[in-house]
């Protein structure tokens, strides 16, 4: 296979501290696979700009001003790290690129793996999946939760493999397909390991982040595996069924109980606490469900709407 145009697609959030040392280290990459021969010269970075209310757009701005190879884009506002990461790949599509990959601006994820991503792309892969190689680096909380959801995730139907973030390559052909999912909140962990072109993996080590803390807390974190499952499972909506079921088998044989000891134990005191424990349970259930089946209709709601995904404000090509 022909050696490849490479973009790498970087979403910044308040990243000042850190994003011209990631320009620097990325441009040490991209160089050697150039000497070795890897990847086109033309080959650049793509940075978004995700609402930052820091320097961090004067940055990219003058980095651009520099070197062409660094192009960005910036949005009007904060939309978030998936529509970030879109908008750098639909971006990259229209400049042109033969592959690209994404990676967070802070290189917690090792930029030296970038090699054997473009390795397996030459070999013919289409989309190559960053797997970290453990979670010593996560609290107790945060590795035990997202080993939940990628557990939940696959129990759903949205086969991820563990410890997959949004750090992959992807080929042309890739973004030819994605640009047929016009959807909001695409999901891109599950939509690129279920859209049935040739996959590989890719182990890498995680580094300590360079500077400042993480973008990601446990609200965000949720948000994405909310938006995960709503939007790329219809599962839980089947679980509210068979579980509406079975409460209403159960409030049957619970009734004819109570009739029975009615009728045939006249001395029978039902006690009072039983009947409050059972209508808080049975209560919380249907809580649940309405909460399940009102997340899909938010779902829905959003997508009808045909709102943009995100705006821009300015865009550095």
């Amino acid at each position: 296979m022909e050696k490849p145009l490479l973009a790498v697609v970087i979403p910044c959030f308040n990243e000042e501290l850190c994003i011209k040392e990631t320009v620097d280290k990325l441009f040490l990459v991209l160089n050697d696979l150039i000497s070795k021969n890897k990847i086109k010269p033309e080959s650049y970075l793509y940075l978004v700009d995700d609402g930052s209310k820091d320097s961090t757009w004067d940055i990219i701005s003058e980095l651009h001003n520099t070197n062409p190879l660094v192009k960005g884009l910036k949005f009007v506002k904060n939309f978030g790290n998936q529509k970030a990461l879109i908008a750098g790949l639909e971006a990259v599509k229209v400049l042109g690129c033969d592959c690209v990959v994404t990676i967070d601006a802070d290189l917690q994820q090792d930029e030296w793996s970038i090699e054997k991503f473009i390795d397996k792309y030459l070999d013919g892969f289409d989309i190559v999946s960053g797997i970290r190689n453990n979670r010593k680096s996560d609290s107790f909380f945060k590795k035990y939760t997202a080993l939940a959801f990628y557990k939940v995730m696959n129990l759903l139907g949205a086969h991820i493999p563990v410890n997959h973030s949004d750090y992959r390559l992807v080929s042309k052909h890739a973004l030819d397909i994605m640009s047929q999912f016009p959807e909001r909140y695409l999901f891109l962990r599950g939509f690129f390991n279920d859209v049935g072109l040739k996959t590989a993996n890719v182990n890498f080590d995680v580094k300590p982040r360079m500077h400042g803390e993480s973008k990601f807390n446990f609200a965000s974190l949720s948000i994405l595996a909310l938006n995960g499952i709503t939007s790329y499972s219809v599962v839980p909506l089947r679980l509210v069924s068979i579980l509406g079921f079975s409460m209403t088998i159960i409030g049957i044989i619970l009734g004819s109980i109570a009739v029975c000891n009615k009728i045939f134990f006249a001395n029978f005191q039902h006690d009072w606490a039983i009947d409050l424990i059972m209508n808080c349970f049975f209560g919380g259930i249907e809580l649940f469900c309405l909460g399940t089946i009102a997340e899909y209709i938010g779902q829905i709601f959003l997508e009808v709407k045909g709102r943009p995904r995100y705006i821009k404000d300015t865009e550095l090509k």
